[in-house]
């Protein structure tokens, strides 16, 4: 019998998980996927974005703000990648202007701090290469990008490490409250549990629905986007938004915490869940729309195209809250933008709601709050010779495009939720990130992984289980495909 149950570890479920560490309860995570971090968390823009756009009084804007400030002070102990770069909303009309203004007197309620109305001169002096047309914009310098998928895992390495269990591949079939408990079934178990926390994304009004009366309706919205390669990393260098529009807040052009360029997203409603595609269209919709902020993007620098899905509900506010039909169910749902900028606050009103139901919170006396991370990139010439002195595997570069060493993937594979995938180790140490995806270092990860995890090399997959890299031998000998 577990305390708590929580269903689904993206970045929301991680930062539940995060929260409950700190005190002594039996708490495990359910997630569906073979890795954390594979759903919205892992297809997103990245932004941490200040609070200006949540209407005032709601639930995004107070959790917007909070989150944002709390994730200012969790990526320092979590080691996880994050560069302030600032924003801009940029206006090139008399409409558009009024739209800021909006923007602005929201942001102030809101409680964002140093937002501020400049003019034509001051954007093109921040931004060169912003399209001649803009009149005006609204800058926030405390705005920022990072690496999502990096600061769920660490969170949930950090839930781990202070006795968290976290279930990959355990994807929930059934839920049945049985009296004062809940039976939740799997593809091959069955937990029970007090209380139910169900964070399950685009899923979530489906975990609802199995145990609850219908309240809510996730109708899934796909975003595709462009990643250009670092040579272009001069283009922008703050995030760079359109006004917003009932769509969402439009295509964007940023850096990204390793430093590439991203363009997207485009919002393709009534998008099936199943749909992660890339298409033509997509993509020219998304090229047609940034050219309004810059009309000279190299595409020839393209190294990648992706797609997320964003949790759209009918609600458009977050849906935070005990199910109104099923006592200790807790729903956190339609989590769409500003989600990302407000986990670290929705996880601790998630503790609050669990306290005010009943739940009794004893704090961990030797709670580990922090990781660290090695990233020879990142070190100076003398620190990375160090490194090498106490452990030669850090000089053995693996992905060229991206520096990361043999050692640095190895470390990866002995932390809390060691990755089984050439797609885990990818978004733990970068190794694939690069102009060639993987086309060169990908062999010599597969084998480290096989080797490392004493498992055939046949078993290691791309990114998700059935996608085979090799399948058995072409002959007799050591030769695979």
């Amino acid at each position: 019998m577990y305390d708590i149950i929580v269903i689904g570890c993206g970045v929301i479920g991680a930062s539940v998980a995060y929260e409950l560490s700190k005190y002594n309860l039996k708490v495990l995570v359910l997630e569906k996927e073979i890795d954390v971090a594979d759903g919205t968390t892992k297809a997103n823009s990245g932004i941490l974005h200040s609070g200006y756009d949540p209407e005032p009084g709601t639930l995004m804007a107070k959790l917007n703000v909070e989150g944002s400030k709390r994730i200012k002070g969790l990526v320092k102990k979590l080691d996880v990648q994050y560069n302030e770069c600032g924003s801009l909303v940029l206006a090139f009309n008399k409409e558009d202007e009024k739209t800021l203004e909006k923007l602005l007197d929201n942001g102030i309620k809101n409680g964002v701090e140093n937002l501020r109305i400049i003019d034509k001169e001051e954007v093109e002096k921040l931004e060169p290469n912003i399209n001649k047309t803009v009149t005006k914009a609204l800058y926030s310098p405390g705005a920022g990008v990072i690496d999502p998928w990096e600061l769920c895992i660490a969170m949930s390495q950090v839930a781990v490490s202070n006795g968290i269990e976290i279930k990959l591949n355990s994807e929930v079939v059934d839920i049945i409250k049985e009296d004062e408990k809940f039976i939740v079934k799997t593809d091959d178990n069955t937990y029970t549990s007090k209380y139910i926390v169900n964070a399950a994304g685009i899923n979530s009004d489906k975990v609802h629905n199995m145990v609850c009366e219908k309240e809510f309706e996730i109708k899934p919205s796909k975003g595709q986007y462009f990643i250009l390669d670092k040579s272009q990393k001069d283009l922008v260098k703050h995030v760079l938004f359109q006004c917003p529009s009932k769509l969402g807040k439009g295509v964007l052009i940023a850096p990204t915490s390793h430093t590439n360029i991203i363009i997207g997203p485009n919002a393709e409603s009534n998008s099936k869940i199943s749909d992660k595609s890339t298409t033509f269209e997509g993509l020219n919709e998304v090229k047609e729309k940034i050219s309004k902020t810059i009309s000279d993007v190299p595409y020839w620098e393209n190294i990648n195209n992706f797609s997320g899905l964003r949790a759209n509900s009918i609600e458009s506010d977050f849906i935070i809250r005990e199910a109104k039909s099923c006592k200790n169910f807790i729903d956190l749902a339609g989590i769409k933008s500003p989600g990302l900028a407000s986990c670290a606050a929705i996880g601790l009103m998630c503790l609050d709601i669990l306290k005010n139901i009943g739940v009794d919170f004893v704090e961990k006396e030797n709670y580990i709050d922090s990781r660290k991370i090695i990233r020879i990139k990142h070190l100076s010439p003398e620190e990375r010779a160090e490194k090498i002195k106490e452990n030669p595997l850090y000089g053995n570069i693996i992905c060229r495009c991206i520096t990361v060493s043999e050692g640095e993937i190895i470390d990866s594979l002995k932390m809390p939720l060691p990755p089984r995938t050439l797609g885990a180790v990818k978004k733990r140490t970068g190794a694939g990130m690069g102009r060639c995806l993987g086309g060169f270092c990908g062999p010599k990860v597969l084998d480290i992984i096989s080797r490392e995890l004493d498992i055939k090399p046949e078993e290691v997959y791309n990114t998700n289980f059935g996608s085979y890299i090799i399948t058995g031998k072409t002959k007799e000998g050591d030769q695979y495909a």
